[in-house]
Protein backbone atom coordinates (compact mmCIF):
# COMPACT_ATOMS: atom_id res chain seq x y z
CA UNK A 1 0.00 0.00 0.00
CA UNK A 2 1.04 3.62 -0.50
CA UNK A 3 1.81 5.75 2.56
CA UNK A 4 3.08 9.24 3.35
CA UNK A 5 6.28 9.01 5.38
CA UNK A 6 9.61 10.71 6.13
CA UNK A 7 13.15 9.45 6.66
CA UNK A 8 14.23 11.96 9.31
CA UNK A 9 12.43 14.72 11.24
CA UNK A 10 12.33 18.08 9.53
CA UNK A 11 10.24 20.66 7.65
CA UNK A 12 7.24 19.76 5.52
CA UNK A 13 9.31 18.86 2.47
CA UNK A 14 10.71 15.76 4.21
CA UNK A 15 7.36 14.09 3.52
CA UNK A 16 7.36 11.58 0.66
CA UNK A 17 5.35 8.70 -0.80
CA UNK A 18 6.52 5.16 -0.07
CA UNK A 19 5.25 1.58 -0.21
CA UNK A 20 4.55 -0.40 2.94
CA UNK A 21 2.97 -3.69 3.94
CA UNK A 22 -0.69 -3.50 4.96
CA UNK A 23 -1.17 -3.31 8.74
CA UNK A 24 -1.75 -6.44 10.79
CA UNK A 25 -5.38 -6.88 11.81
CA UNK A 26 -5.94 -7.67 15.49
CA UNK A 27 -8.99 -9.61 16.67
CA UNK A 28 -10.75 -6.44 17.87
CA UNK A 29 -9.67 -4.30 14.90
CA UNK A 30 -11.37 -2.96 11.81
CA UNK A 31 -9.38 -2.55 8.59
CA UNK A 32 -10.46 0.66 6.84
CA UNK A 33 -9.79 1.41 3.18
CA UNK A 34 -8.90 5.08 3.56
CA UNK A 35 -10.66 7.60 1.34
CA UNK A 36 -9.65 10.69 3.33
CA UNK A 37 -7.41 11.54 6.28
CA UNK A 38 -7.48 14.67 8.43
CA UNK A 39 -4.31 16.68 9.01
CA UNK A 40 -3.59 17.62 12.63
CA UNK A 41 -1.00 19.57 14.61
CA UNK A 42 -0.04 16.25 16.19
CA UNK A 43 1.01 15.07 12.72
CA UNK A 44 3.18 18.16 12.32
CA UNK A 45 4.79 17.62 15.72
CA UNK A 46 5.49 13.97 14.94
CA UNK A 47 7.07 14.94 11.61
CA UNK A 48 9.27 17.40 13.50
CA UNK A 49 10.37 14.69 15.93
CA UNK A 50 8.56 16.27 18.90
CA UNK A 51 5.67 13.82 19.34
CA UNK A 52 6.66 10.16 19.00
CA UNK A 53 3.84 7.62 18.76
CA UNK A 54 3.05 5.73 21.97
CA UNK A 55 4.28 2.14 22.36
CA UNK A 56 2.51 -0.24 20.02
CA UNK A 57 1.05 2.48 17.77
CA UNK A 58 1.80 2.81 14.07
CA UNK A 59 4.73 5.07 13.24
CA UNK A 60 2.88 6.29 10.14
CA UNK A 61 1.35 9.77 10.49
CA UNK A 62 -2.40 10.30 10.65
CA UNK A 63 -4.82 10.22 13.59
CA UNK A 64 -8.19 10.36 11.80
CA UNK A 65 -9.64 8.84 8.66
CA UNK A 66 -12.83 8.08 6.80
CA UNK A 67 -13.48 5.30 4.32
CA UNK A 68 -15.06 1.88 3.96
CA UNK A 69 -14.56 -1.21 6.11
CA UNK A 70 -12.46 -3.72 4.18
CA UNK A 71 -12.18 -6.49 6.78
CA UNK A 72 -12.91 -7.04 10.47
CA UNK A 73 -11.13 -9.02 13.16
CA UNK A 74 -12.68 -12.12 14.63
CA UNK A 75 -14.00 -10.24 17.68
CA UNK A 76 -14.91 -7.02 15.87
CA UNK A 77 -18.66 -7.58 15.75
CA UNK A 78 -19.75 -3.93 15.61
CA UNK A 79 -18.92 -3.43 11.92
CA UNK A 80 -19.21 -5.26 8.61
CA UNK A 81 -17.27 -5.09 5.36
CA UNK A 82 -18.62 -2.23 3.23
CA UNK A 83 -19.74 -0.01 6.11
CA UNK A 84 -18.83 3.66 5.60
CA UNK A 85 -17.04 4.80 8.71
CA UNK A 86 -14.76 7.43 10.21
CA UNK A 87 -12.31 6.67 12.98
CA UNK A 88 -9.86 8.01 15.51
CA UNK A 89 -6.70 6.04 14.77
CA UNK A 90 -3.66 5.39 16.94
CA UNK A 91 -1.52 6.37 13.96
CA UNK A 92 -1.36 5.10 10.41
CA UNK A 93 -3.97 7.33 8.77
CA UNK A 94 -1.72 8.63 5.97
CA UNK A 95 -2.03 5.29 4.18
CA UNK A 96 -4.32 3.47 1.80
CA UNK A 97 -5.56 1.31 4.66
CA UNK A 98 -5.35 1.43 8.46
CA UNK A 99 -6.28 -0.93 11.29
CA UNK A 100 -8.29 0.67 14.12
CA UNK A 101 -9.78 -0.77 17.33
CA UNK A 102 -13.50 -1.20 16.69
CA UNK A 103 -14.52 1.03 19.60
CA UNK A 104 -12.82 4.04 17.99
CA UNK A 105 -14.90 3.74 14.82
CA UNK A 106 -18.07 5.72 14.13
CA UNK A 107 -20.45 5.71 11.16
CA UNK A 108 -20.12 8.36 8.48
CA UNK A 109 -23.10 10.66 9.22
CA UNK A 110 -25.95 10.53 6.74
CA UNK A 111 -25.40 13.08 3.98
CA UNK A 112 -21.70 13.57 4.77
CA UNK A 113 -18.98 12.62 2.29
CA UNK A 114 -15.87 10.71 3.30
CA UNK A 115 -13.85 13.93 2.98
CA UNK A 116 -16.28 15.72 5.27
CA UNK A 117 -16.37 12.84 7.75
CA UNK A 118 -12.56 12.80 7.96
CA UNK A 119 -12.75 16.22 9.62
CA UNK A 120 -14.66 14.78 12.58
CA UNK A 121 -12.84 12.19 14.69
CA UNK A 122 -9.82 13.89 16.28
CA UNK A 123 -11.66 17.18 16.72
CA UNK A 124 -14.87 15.60 17.99
CA UNK A 125 -13.16 13.27 20.48
CA UNK A 126 -10.97 16.09 21.81
CA UNK A 127 -13.66 18.74 22.05
CA UNK A 128 -16.36 16.52 23.53
CA UNK A 129 -14.06 15.07 26.16
CA UNK A 130 -12.52 18.39 27.19
CA UNK A 131 -15.23 20.98 26.68
CA UNK A 132 -18.27 18.94 27.65
CA UNK A 133 -17.21 15.95 29.77
CA UNK A 134 -14.25 17.38 31.68
CA UNK A 135 -14.99 21.13 31.73
CA UNK A 136 -18.75 20.47 32.09
CA UNK A 137 -19.98 23.20 29.75
CA UNK A 138 -23.76 23.27 29.97
CA UNK A 139 -26.74 25.06 28.47
CA UNK A 140 -26.79 28.78 29.20
CA UNK A 141 -23.09 29.05 30.07
CA UNK A 142 -20.44 31.03 28.20
CA UNK A 143 -17.23 29.68 26.71
CA UNK A 144 -14.10 31.36 25.37
CA UNK A 145 -12.58 29.32 22.54
CA UNK A 146 -9.09 30.14 21.34
CA UNK A 147 -8.18 29.57 17.70
CA UNK A 148 -11.78 29.62 16.58
CA UNK A 149 -11.03 28.75 12.94
CA UNK A 150 -8.75 25.81 13.72
CA UNK A 151 -10.15 22.31 13.53
CA UNK A 152 -10.48 22.13 17.32
CA UNK A 153 -11.76 25.70 17.62
CA UNK A 154 -14.39 25.45 14.90
CA UNK A 155 -15.65 22.16 16.33
CA UNK A 156 -15.79 23.67 19.83
CA UNK A 157 -17.87 26.61 18.60
CA UNK A 158 -20.39 24.29 16.96
CA UNK A 159 -20.56 21.78 19.83
CA UNK A 160 -21.11 24.61 22.31
CA UNK A 161 -23.92 25.99 20.16
CA UNK A 162 -25.47 22.51 20.04
CA UNK A 163 -25.55 22.68 23.85
CA UNK A 164 -27.17 26.14 23.66
CA UNK A 165 -24.11 27.72 25.23
CA UNK A 166 -22.74 31.11 24.12
CA UNK A 167 -19.28 31.32 22.56
CA UNK A 168 -16.67 34.06 22.36
CA UNK A 169 -13.87 33.05 19.98
CA UNK A 170 -10.41 34.42 19.28
CA UNK A 171 -8.80 34.44 15.84
CA UNK A 172 -5.95 36.18 14.05
CA UNK A 173 -7.60 38.30 11.35
CA UNK A 174 -10.88 40.04 10.51
CA UNK A 175 -11.62 37.31 7.95
CA UNK A 176 -11.11 34.58 10.53
CA UNK A 177 -13.20 36.45 13.08
CA UNK A 178 -16.01 36.68 10.54
CA UNK A 179 -15.71 32.93 9.95
CA UNK A 180 -16.05 32.29 13.70
CA UNK A 181 -19.31 34.25 13.74
CA UNK A 182 -20.58 32.31 10.73
CA UNK A 183 -19.85 29.10 12.62
CA UNK A 184 -21.97 30.26 15.54
CA UNK A 185 -19.79 32.38 17.84
CA UNK A 186 -21.69 35.28 19.40
CA UNK A 187 -18.51 37.38 19.31
CA UNK A 188 -15.04 37.04 17.84
CA UNK A 189 -11.92 38.85 19.04
CA UNK A 190 -8.96 39.57 16.77
CA UNK A 191 -6.12 38.81 19.17
CA UNK A 192 -3.62 40.62 16.94
CA UNK A 193 -5.37 43.98 17.41
CA UNK A 194 -7.25 43.60 20.71
CA UNK A 195 -6.46 42.33 24.21
CA UNK A 196 -8.67 39.25 24.46
CA UNK A 197 -8.85 39.54 28.27
CA UNK A 198 -10.19 43.09 28.18
CA UNK A 199 -12.58 42.26 25.33
CA UNK A 200 -13.90 39.14 27.05
CA UNK A 201 -14.58 41.06 30.25
CA UNK A 202 -16.22 43.87 28.27
CA UNK A 203 -18.45 41.46 26.37
CA UNK A 204 -19.51 39.75 29.60
CA UNK A 205 -20.05 42.99 31.58
CA UNK A 206 -17.10 42.08 33.77
CA UNK A 207 -18.44 38.66 34.79
CA UNK A 208 -16.14 36.53 32.66
CA UNK A 209 -16.80 33.16 31.02
CA UNK A 210 -17.56 29.80 32.57
CA UNK A 211 -15.14 27.77 30.44
CA UNK A 212 -12.02 28.49 28.40
CA UNK A 213 -10.82 25.97 25.80
CA UNK A 214 -7.10 26.69 25.40
CA UNK A 215 -5.15 25.26 22.45
CA UNK A 216 -2.29 27.70 22.98
CA UNK A 217 -0.74 27.18 26.42
CA UNK A 218 2.22 29.13 27.77
CA UNK A 219 1.42 32.66 28.87
CA UNK A 220 -2.17 32.33 27.64
CA UNK A 221 -3.18 30.27 30.68
CA UNK A 222 -2.62 33.12 33.16
CA UNK A 223 -4.60 35.40 30.87
CA UNK A 224 -7.36 32.76 30.61
CA UNK A 225 -7.64 32.91 34.40
CA UNK A 226 -8.39 36.64 34.19
CA UNK A 227 -11.22 35.85 31.75
CA UNK A 228 -12.91 33.37 34.08
CA UNK A 229 -16.07 33.87 36.07
CA UNK A 230 -16.27 32.49 39.60
CA UNK A 231 -16.14 28.67 39.55
CA UNK A 232 -14.83 28.80 35.98
CA UNK A 233 -12.85 26.04 34.27
CA UNK A 234 -9.88 26.17 31.89
CA UNK A 235 -9.35 23.12 29.67
CA UNK A 236 -5.82 23.00 28.21
CA UNK A 237 -5.28 20.72 25.23
CA UNK A 238 -2.09 22.01 23.54
CA UNK A 239 1.14 23.88 24.22
CA UNK A 240 1.87 25.92 21.11
CA UNK A 241 3.22 28.85 23.16
CA UNK A 242 5.09 26.68 25.62
CA UNK A 243 4.70 24.09 28.36
CA UNK A 244 5.63 26.34 31.30
CA UNK A 245 2.91 28.40 32.98
CA UNK A 246 3.24 31.09 35.66
CA UNK A 247 0.05 31.69 37.63
CA UNK A 248 -1.21 33.94 40.41
CA UNK A 249 -2.54 31.32 42.83
CA UNK A 250 -4.35 34.04 44.73
CA UNK A 251 -6.51 34.69 41.65
CA UNK A 252 -7.04 30.95 41.17
CA UNK A 253 -8.22 30.57 44.75
CA UNK A 254 -10.37 33.69 44.72
CA UNK A 255 -12.20 32.54 41.61
CA UNK A 256 -12.49 28.92 42.81
CA UNK A 257 -11.14 28.11 39.38
CA UNK A 258 -10.18 24.75 37.92
CA UNK A 259 -7.44 24.10 35.38
CA UNK A 260 -7.75 20.83 33.46
CA UNK A 261 -5.31 19.18 31.11
CA UNK A 262 -5.53 16.09 28.96
CA UNK A 263 -3.92 14.29 26.05
CA UNK A 264 -5.93 11.98 23.80
CA UNK A 265 -3.44 9.83 21.90
CA UNK A 266 -1.87 7.89 24.82
CA UNK A 267 -5.24 6.81 26.25
CA UNK A 268 -6.35 3.20 26.19
CA UNK A 269 -8.72 1.74 23.60
CA UNK A 270 -11.34 1.43 26.33
CA UNK A 271 -11.11 5.13 27.22
CA UNK A 272 -11.36 6.18 23.58
CA UNK A 273 -14.28 3.84 23.03
CA UNK A 274 -16.12 5.47 25.94
CA UNK A 275 -15.74 8.87 24.28
CA UNK A 276 -16.95 7.39 20.99
CA UNK A 277 -20.08 6.04 22.68
CA UNK A 278 -20.81 9.45 24.21
CA UNK A 279 -20.36 11.12 20.83
CA UNK A 280 -22.65 8.64 19.11
CA UNK A 281 -25.37 9.26 21.70
CA UNK A 282 -25.14 13.05 22.02
CA UNK A 283 -23.58 14.46 18.84
CA UNK A 284 -24.01 12.01 15.95
CA UNK A 285 -27.85 12.36 15.83
CA UNK A 286 -27.37 16.10 15.16
CA UNK A 287 -24.98 15.74 12.23
CA UNK A 288 -27.34 14.80 9.36
CA UNK A 289 -29.26 18.07 9.75
CA UNK A 290 -26.03 20.15 9.46
CA UNK A 291 -27.25 22.65 12.03
CA UNK A 292 -25.49 23.82 14.11
CA UNK A 293 -22.67 21.37 13.31
CA UNK A 294 -21.44 21.48 9.73
CA UNK A 295 -18.33 20.08 8.03
CA UNK A 296 -15.67 22.77 7.75
CA UNK A 297 -13.23 21.69 5.04
CA UNK A 298 -10.44 24.12 4.26
CA UNK A 299 -8.58 22.45 1.38
CA UNK A 300 -8.11 18.90 0.10
CA UNK A 301 -4.69 17.64 -1.03
CA UNK A 302 -3.55 14.35 -2.50
CA UNK A 303 -0.99 12.28 -0.62
CA UNK A 304 1.62 13.53 -3.09
CA UNK A 305 0.98 17.07 -1.84
CA UNK A 306 1.15 16.29 1.86
CA UNK A 307 4.05 18.72 2.29
CA UNK A 308 1.85 21.56 1.04
CA UNK A 309 -0.89 20.53 3.44
CA UNK A 310 1.51 20.60 6.40
CA UNK A 311 2.94 23.95 5.32
CA UNK A 312 -0.56 25.45 5.17
CA UNK A 313 -1.38 24.15 8.64
CA UNK A 314 1.88 25.49 10.09
CA UNK A 315 1.23 28.91 8.54
CA UNK A 316 -2.23 29.04 10.18
CA UNK A 317 -3.61 29.94 6.77
CA UNK A 318 -6.50 27.49 7.09
CA UNK A 319 -10.09 27.88 8.22
CA UNK A 320 -11.39 24.53 9.41
CA UNK A 321 -9.81 21.22 8.48
CA UNK A 322 -7.17 20.30 5.92
CA UNK A 323 -7.72 16.85 4.40
CA UNK A 324 -5.53 14.39 2.48
CA UNK A 325 -6.77 11.81 -0.01
CA UNK A 326 -4.84 8.78 -1.30
CA UNK A 327 -5.57 9.59 -4.96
Amino acid sequence: MRIVTFDAPGPPDVLRIADADPPALGPDDVLIAVEAAGVTHADVMQREGRYPPPPGASAILGLEVAGSVARVGERATQWRAGDMVCALTNGGGYAECVAVPQGQVLPVPSGWSAIEAATLPENAFTVYDNLITRARLTRGEMALVHGGTSGIGSTAIMFARALEATVIATAGSPEKCAACVRLGAAHAIDYRTHDFVMETLRLTDGRGVDVVLDIVGGDYVARDLECLATDGRIACVATQRGRTVQLDLGRLLAKRATILGSSLRPRSAEEKAAIARALRAAIWPLLPRRDPIVPVVDLVYSFERAAEAHARLEASAHIGKIVLTPR
